[in-house]
C-alpha cells in the first residue's frame, strides 16, 4: 500500500514521466535502453548480487568492493545498474563479468517488474541514490538493502529535508547504512534513518586500486606521447564555466614557461567537442587523446576526451587541479591524484569532499585557490620548488594509505546480509 507521501511522489513523477523519459533518452546504451527504463530485464540462472551506482564516479568508487564480492562469490552473478551511459561504459570496462542495466524509472510498476525478475540476494546502493519506489519494491520482496559509502552533502540534505516524510518512509526500509563520515550519518538520521542501523565505516574511495599493470601502462603512454620532460599540469573533471578561465590561466603560464603543457579533461563526454572548439578559439595548439594525436613540441593543450583513463592522465602530470571546485558544483575526487602521488590543487567549492579536503589540508598535501586567476603563480612556483612538490606528494600518499580499510568493513556488512 502506498503511503501518502509516496502516493504524492508517484503521482507527480507519473505526470512528469514524459519529460523524465526525454531526459533519460540522452543516456542511451543500446536498443534495449527504453525497455530497461521500464524495468524489463532478462532472468538469471545464478543467484544475483545487485549494486546500483548513479554514474561514472560511483562506479569507480564502488569498484574495489564489487571486485572483492566477485572474487569471494564466484557462484553468484553481479548485476550493476546505473543512471547514465558514462556509468555503463565504466561497468563494461572495469567489471566485464558483471551484467549491466539502466536503472528503471522510479514508478511502482517499473520497479516491481525489475525486482521480480532480478530477485537479488542483496541490493547495494552507492552513496546518495534514494529512489522511494525502488526501495519499497525491494522491501516488499524481502530483499535486504545497504547504502554503501553513504554520502549526503549539505546541499543534498537541505533538498531532501523539504520532502522528509517521503525520505523517512524510504530510509526505514533500508537494512544498513555504511556512512563515510559522522556528518553524513547524522544527516541520514535526521532524515529518518534508524540510528541503530548506522555504521560509520569511512569511504572506500581511499581503497582505490591501481591496475596490476598500471606502471607499464604509464611508461608506455609516456613513451608514445613524447612528453620530453616538459612541465605538465592537469585540470580534470571540468564543468561548463571552468574551461575558459583554466585556459586563460594556462596562457599566462605559457607566457613565462613556453614549453608548458596542460592536460584538460572535461567531466562529461558530451562536452568533449565543445572543449576542443574552445581551445582552438583561444588559439592554443591542441592534440586530442581520442584521436590518438601525438603531443608535438608545439602542442600546448592535450584534451583527455576518453573514458576510464583518469588515473593514467593524472599520473602524467606534475601538478593536478581538481575541478568542479571553481563553480559551485561541490568538487570532485581529490584522492585520485593523491593516490598516484601528484600534488593536488583545488578551488573553493568543496562541500562534497570536505572531509577528504580537511585530511589532505591538515597533512600539507593540498593547495587551494579562490579563483582561476591565482593558478598561474601557484603552478609556476610549485614547478620551481621541487621540495614542496615532493612534500605534498609524500603527504598525499600517506593520507590515502592511513585511511584505507573502509572497503573491508563494508564488505563484511554486505556479506552479513547474504544467505
Amino acid at each position: 500500500m502506498l503511503s501518502f507521501s509516496r502516493l504524492a511522489y508517484t503521482s507527480l513523477l507519473t505526470l512528469l514521466s514524459p519529460w523524465a523519459k526525454k531526459r533519460m533518452a540522452r543516456e542511451r546504451v543500446n536498443e534495449f535502453s527504453e525497455r530497461q527504463r521500464a524495468g524489463h530485464i532478462s532472468p538469471f540462472e545464478k543467484p544475483v548480487i545487485w549494486a546500483h551506482c548513479a554514474s561514472m564516479g560511483e562506479v569507480l568508487a564502488a569498484e574495489p568492493l564489487l571486485k572483492a564480492l566477485q572474487e569471494r562469490h564466484p557462484n553468484k552473478q553481479l548485476v550493476v545498474t546505473t543512471m547514465t551511459a558514462t556509468g555503463a561504459a565504466q561497468v563494461r570496462q572495469r567489471l566485464p563479468e558483471a551484467r549491466h542495466y539502466l536503472v528503471p524509472l522510479d514508478l511502482p510498476w517499473n520497479t516491481q517488474r525489475f525486482v521480480k525478475t532480478l530477485k537479488p540476494l542483496v541490493g547495494i546502493i552507492f552513496e546518495t541514490e534514494i529512489w522511494p519506489n525502488l526501495i519499497h519494491s525491494c522491501y516488499q520482496a524481502g530483499i535486504p538493502l545497504i547504502i554503501a559509502n553513504g554520502r549526503l552533502s549539505p546541499k543534498a540534505f537541505n533538498a531532501y529535508k523539504k520532502i522528509r516524510p517521503l525520505m523517512a518512509d524510504a530510509l526505514k526500509k533500508v537494512t544498513y547504512l555504511a556512512a563515510k563520515a559522522d556528518e553524513d550519518a547524522q544527516r541520514f538520521v535526521a532524515l529518518g534513518f534508524p540510528e541503530t542501523r548506522v555504521e560509520v565505516t569511512g569511504t572506500i574511495k581511499y581503497d582505490l586500486q591501481l591496475a596490476a599493470d598500471f606502471e607499464q601502462q604509464l611508461t608506455h603512454l609516456k613513451e608514445n606521447l613524447n612528453l620530453d620532460a616538459r612541465p605538465v599540469w592537469i585540470a580534470a573533471s571540468t564543468h561548463e564555466g571552468e574551461d575558459a578561465p583554466l585556459l586563460a590561466a594556462h596562457q599566462k603560464i605559457l607566457a613565462k614557461q613556453p614549453n608548458a603543457l596542460l592536460i584538460l579533461v572535461p567531466r562529461h563526454p558530451q562536452r568533449f567537442d565543445e572543449a576542443a572548439k574552445l581551445i582552438q578559439d583561444k588559439n592554443l595548439n591542441l592534440a586530442r587523446r581520442s584521436l590518438e594525436e601525438p603531443i608535438q613540441a608545439t602542442t600546448q593543450v592535450y584534451l583527455g576526451d576518453t573514458l576510464g583513463e583518469m588515473l593514467l592522465l593524472y599520473a602524467l602530470a606534475d601538478i593536478a587541479f581538481v575541478a568542479g571546485s571553481l563553480e559551485p558544483i561541490g568538487g570532485h575526487n581529490l584522492l585520485e591524484p593523491a593516490a598516484v602521488g601528484v600534488p593536488v590543487i583545488t578551488g573553493p567549492h568543496l562541500q562534497n569532499f570536505s572531509e577528504v579536503a580537511n585530511l589532505l589540508r591538515d597533512a600539507g598535501a593540498l593547495a587551494e585557490v579562490e579563483q582561476a586567476e591565482e593558478l598561474p603563480e601557484l603552478v609556476l612556483n610549485l614547478w620551481q620548488d621541487k621540495n614542496t612538490c615532493q612534500t605534498m606528494q609524500t603527504a598525499a600518499l600517506q593520507v590515502v594509505e592511513a585511511n584505507k580499510g573502509a572497503m573491508q568493513k563494508q564488505l563484511t556488512l554486505v556479506e552479513s546480509l547474504l544467505p
